[in-house]
């Protein structure tokens, strides 16, 4: 309480301020209390801060105000450059409606009907041809993005075996299944589900029969238990194409084709491929 006194006392307590004129007359005294002072600077500064900031948003009103003038003349420019090349292409399309030679020469319209500015023409073609290549290049990729994805089933046959955790068919252990096992009768057609390259054709140990398919976009399908292979390494294939021939080859307990995809090196789940939701 005694402190709270002291600073009140201190606040108040009074500030002679002296003006002296450059006159003859005498100088004289303002008392002013601490706090006033304080006030007074502290409004000051608030004052002087509040004044910037409208100076600070006028700037920047005037800066978004050419702008948007600025934009406004190019949108105006192109629109009249559009107008004139629509009345042009009018005025062509009368003129080589005519039979003759001496028709076209009656008709034709020497007048000036509208200058055509060429240079704005010259660059809004640049850019849209420059955003048309753009859009050219991304379908491109998009179109070998999709023939690259692993579509549809790779035969006629029933699913005996999904991705997945199961017990071993020929072990009867605990196994985790990387793709799907489609059963099929002996030598039924197996057909890639996307365009690609084989990358391995030939026996692989418990796999049996087995072709390998780069995608790419690090998408691979692999196809074991063949009776026979239908292609070699290297050879480019379409989707839809015969790769090998269903059988019963490495460890299987009856014919079937062993169906695996693989993305950037590790086996995914071939169901949401072959359903096309990828």
């Amino acid at each position: 309480m005694h402190r709270i006194r002291f600073l009140l006392k201190k606040a108040f307590t009074p500030i002679t301020i002296m003006i002296i004129p450059h006159s003859n007359r005498k100088p004289f005294n303002l008392k002013i209390p601490s706090i006033g002072i304080f006030i007074s600077i502290l409004l000051w500064l608030i004052g002087t801060g509040y004044v910037f900031s409208i100076a600070i948003d006028t700037l920047e009103y005037y800066r978004m105000q050419e702008k948007v003038q600025y934009y406004s003349g190019q949108f105006m420019e192109m629109k009249t450059t559009m107008s004139a090349l629509k009345k042009a292409e009018a005025e062509f399309r009368k003129l080589f409606s005519l039979k003759s030679k001496e028709k076209v020469i009656e008709n034709m319209d020497t007048s000036d009907s509208g200058a055509i500015d060429i240079e704005a023409l010259k660059q809004q073609i640049k850019k849209t041809v420059e955003d048309v290549g753009d859009i050219k290049d991304y379908l491109s990729q998009q179109r070998d993005l999709f023939m690259a994805t692993p579509k549809g089933w790779p035969l006629t046959g029933n699913v005996t075996s999904y991705y997945g955790k199961r017990k071993h068919p020929v072990t009867g252990g605990d196994d985790f299944h990387n793709g799907m096992d489609i059963s099929a009768s002996p030598g039924n057609p197996v057909t890639v589900t996307a365009d690609g390259i084989v990358s391995f054709s030939g026996w692989n140990g418990g796999s049996g029969n087995l072709v390998v398919v780069e995608h790419g976009f690090g998408l691979s399908t692999f196809y074991a238990h063949s009776k026979m292979n239908a292609v070699k390494v290297g050879q480019r294939v379409k989707k839809g194409d015969v790769i090998a021939y269903v059988g019963s080859t490495g460890n299987t307990t009856g014919p079937h084709l062993h169906y695996e995809v693989w993305k950037n090196g590790s086996p995914v789940n071939p169901k949401s491929y072959i359903e096309g939701r990828n």
